[in-house]
């Protein structure tokens, strides 16, 4: 998205916001922003800028700070541009006792990259996350709404060559 385009929903998310909106008192729209904020993040590139989170503000008549706090404090919402596919590595716990940092830094390896970076050809990111909830099968990581669970080097190889051949953007919706 460039500087000069409106943000503005399609018309397919527009009428979600509302479904969802028609779900609270028209004085409780605040309860709606975190289902709109991820359907915000997945139509503008798997991030929220300030201008979308904005432009959420004024849809649920919201003072722009009040999305920020939101925005900021959960992990599941990027505020800079990502990879195609970020790769969410949980490392709580269970995770980390089933060797989440032997993951981490097999990816690094395998991607060439550390935490945080995009990979040269824009595909792959690392982000190490709190726990998702998936402890009896740890460990784990969550690329858009796809958890993959009980991780080996080779399952990993496997879903990085699958994703390679997909080559579109995950959603998180």
């Amino acid at each position: 998205m460039t500087a000069t385009e409106e943000i503005k929903f399609n018309d397919a998310t527009l009428e979600k916001v509302q479904e969802i909106l028609a779900q609270y008192p028209k004085d409780k729209s605040k309860s709606a922003l975190i289902p709109v904020l991820h359907l915000a993040q997945a139509e503008f590139d798997g991030w929220l800028s300030v201008s979308v989170m904005d432009y959420v503000a004024s849809l649920l008549n919201l003072k722009p700070i009040e999305v920020y706090e939101v925005a900021t404090f959960y992990s599941m919402f990027n505020l800079s541009p990502v990879a195609k596919y970020l790769i969410e590595v949980c490392q709580t716990s269970s995770c980390w006792l089933c060797g989440a940092e032997d993951i981490i830094q097999y990816l690094e390896k395998k991607l060439q990259v550390e935490v945080g970076q995009p990979t040269a050809d824009g595909m792959f990111q690392i982000k190490r996350v709190e726990c998702l909830g998936s402890c009896g099968t740890a460990p784990m990581f969550q690329i858009g709404d796809k958890f993959y669970e009980n991780l080996t080097f080779e399952k990993i190889d496997q879903i990085l060559e699958e994703l390679r051949a997909e080559n579109k953007r995950s959603r998180y919706v």
